[in-house]
C-alpha cells in the first residue's frame, strides 16, 4: 500500500474514532446521569414522609446545632436525613422565649426565638383553606399554608434551597405575650373574642390585624439560617414593575435574555440556571411575586439562589401565570437534573408526592385538593412549552447543508417539526458544560451546572432543524 493511501486510511480512522467519542461516549455520559437523577427521583420518593419525631439518632447535638451544619453554598439541607423529622418537630413545639416585630418586608410577621436559641420567623394565618384570591397574580395578604407547601415541593424538586417550614399552632395569651418585645406587645388587639396583632411592616394597619381563634392562632414557622451565612439581596432579572401602566422590559422583549447573559452574575456561573429552576418552581406554585432574591453573600455568584418568602403562593388555583415562565422561553434552556425531575414527577404524579410529604404536617391539610390539580396542570404545561423563539427559528432555516447549499425544509417536514416541538421530551438537545452551538451561534457560552455533570438542555425545536439541515 502506497504511503499516500495509508496516511488516508489513518485520517478515516481518526476520525471514526473521534465521531464515535461524540455520538457513543457522551451519549453514554449523558444515559448514566439520567439514571443517577432517576435514583435520585426514588430516594426522594422514599424519604419524603417525614414524622415529627422528637428523636434524635444522637443526643450530642441539640437539633439547632444539626441544621447549622447542614447549611452549604448549595443547599440547605441534604438530599436523605433521618434527623429531618426531629428538626421540624422541635420547631413545631418548642418552648418560645422571645417575640419580636418581623425583621422586614411589607407583610405580617413575627420573630421568634425558641428555647436554644433558634430564631424562627412565624407567618399567621390570614385565610381559610378555600379561599380564593381574585385580581393580580401576587395580591392579597401572605398564605402561611403556602410556605409549608413550597418547602416540601423544593424536597420534591430536589433543589434543597428553601429553608425547613412547619406548621404551628401557638397560644398568644400563654406563649406570645408573657416573651413579648414592647413593639410587638403594642399592636396586640381584641376582636370580639378573639385574640389578634397587626406587627409592624409596610402594608401592616390596625385595621386589618391577623386575628387567632380565640386565643390559638394558625401559621408557619420557617427556620431562620445560621448567622455564619450571611444573606445578599439581588434584583430579579425578571422582577415585575409593580406599576399600573408600566412593564419591565422582559414583558415586551423577546430578546431580553441576551442582555441578561451579559451582565454579571448570570454572564458565568450557575445563576441564571437558578433562576430558571426558581421560574418552575414559582409557576408550579402560582408564585409571581419574586421580585428579588437572596443568596450568600460574597459568593461570586456561586452560591444558591435561596427560595425564601414563598408565601404569596396557592391563591388561586385557576390560574396559571404563564409569565412566570419568562426565564424559561426566553433563555430557552433548563437543567438536565431538573427536567429529568419533572419528567419523572409526570409519570409518578406530583399529587401523590406532595400529599406524602406533607402528610404530618401539624396543620394538615395543608392544601386543598383543587392546588394539587393546578400543580400537576401546570407542570404538563412545563413540559409542553414550545420553547423556541422566532429570531433562531429563521437564522437556523438559513443553515446551509453539508452539501453548502442553504437548507429548504418541505412543508410535510414544517408541519412534523411543528407538531414534536410541542413534545419538549423528544426535542430538547443537551449540551455539556462549556459548550456553544454547534454551528457557530453564540449560546450560553460559560455556564456550568454545579448540579449535574450533563450541564442543561436547549430549545426543542432547533434539534429538529439541525437533523433536517443534515437530510
Amino acid at each position: 500500500m502506497k504511503l499516500k493511501q495509508r496516511v488516508v486510511m489513518l485520517a478515516i480512522l481518526l476520525v471514526v474514532l473521534i465521531l464515535a467519542k461524540i455520538f457513543l461516549l457522551d451519549n453514554w455520559d449523558t444515559s448514566a446521569a439520567n439514571r443517577e437523577d432517576l435514583r435520585s427521583f426514588h430516594r426522594m420518593i422514599e424519604s419524603l414522609k417525614v414524622s415529627l419525631d422528637p428523636r434524635l439518632d444522637h443526643t450530642l447535638q441539640s437539633p439547632w446545632e444539626i441544621a447549622a451544619q447542614w447549611v452549604v453554598p448549595r443547599e440547605v439541607y441534604p438530599e436523605d436525613t433521618p434527623e429531618m423529622g426531629a428538626v421540624l418537630h422541635a420547631m413545631a413545639t418548642k418552648k418560645i422565649v422571645k417575640a419580636d416585630v418581623g425583621y422586614k418586608g411589607t407583610q405580617l410577621k413575627a420573630l421568634l426565638t425558641l428555647d436554644g436559641g433558634q430564631k424562627v420567623v412565624f407567618k399567621p394565618k390570614r385565610y381559610s383553606r378555600d379561599y380564593v384570591v381574585e385580581g393580580e397574580p401576587y395580591a392579597g395578604y401572605d398564605r402561611h399554608n403556602a410556605e409549608v407547601a413550597a418547602f416540601h415541593l423544593d424536597r420534591i424538586l430536589g433543589f434543597r434551597r428553601a429553608p425547613m417550614v412547619v406548621g404551628r399552632f401557638v397560644n398568644l395569651q400563654s406563649e406570645i405575650k408573657p416573651v413579648a418585645t414592647d413593639s410587638l406587645m403594642s399592636t396586640f388587639l381584641k376582636v370580639g373574642n378573639n385574640t389578634c396583632f397587626y406587627g409592624k411592616c409596610y402594608y401592616c394597619r390596625e385595621a386589618e390585624p391577623a386575628c387567632a381563634n380565640l386565643d390559638v392562632m394558625e401559621g408557619s414557622v420557617t427556620l431562620w439560617l445560621p448567622d455564619v451565612w450571611p444573606l445578599q439581596n439581588h434584583h430579579h432579572p425578571w422582577g415585575r414593575t409593580y406599576r399600573e401602566g408600566k412593564l419591565a422590559r422582559w414583558e415586551y422583549d423577546d430578546s431580553y435574555c441576551e442582555a441578561v447573559k451579559k451582565t454579571s452574575p448570570y454572564d458565568s456561573g450557575p445563576r441564571l440556571l437558578d433562576v430558571i429552576d426558581t421560574a418552575v418552581f414559582d409557576y408550579l406554585i402560582g408564585n409571581a411575586d419574586r421580585h428579588h432574591y437572596e443568596s450568600f453573600q460574597d459568593d461570586e455568584g456561586t452560591s444558591m439562589l435561596i427560595l425564601l418568602d414563598n408565601a404569596k403562593s396557592f391563591g388561586n388555583p385557576t390560574l396559571d401565570e404563564r409569565s412566570i415562565l419568562a426565564p424559561l422561553y426566553q433563555c430557552c434552556i433548563i437543567r438536565v437534573s431538573t427536567w429529568n425531575r419533572l419528567n419523572h414527577l409526570k409519570a409518578n404524579s406530583l399529587w401523590s408526592a406532595m400529599k406524602k410529604a406533607m402528610a404530618h404536617d401539624p396543620i394538615f391539610p395543608v392544601l386543598l385538593d383543587s392546588h394539587l390539580e393546578a400543580m400537576e396542570r401546570r407542570l404538563l404545561g412545563i413540559l409542553a412549552t414550545p420553547w423556541t423563539r422566532p429570531p433562531l427559528l429563521k437564522r437556523k432555516r438559513l443553515k446551509r447543508s453539508r452539501l453548502g447549499r442553504p437548507t429548504r425544509l418541505t412543508e410535510s417536514q414544517k408541519t412534523l417539526e411543528r407538531a414534536a416541538a410541542l413534545d419538549a421530551v423528544t426535542t430538547i438537545h443537551t449540551y455539556h458544560n462549556e459548550m456553544n452551538d454547534n454551528d457557530g451561534t453564540d449560546w450560553t457560552p460559560g455556564l456550568t451546572d454545579s448540579d449535574t455533570s450533563t450541564g442543561y438542555l436547549q430549545c426543542g425545536l432547533e434539534v429538529i432543524l439541525q437533523t433536517a439541515d443534515d437530510l
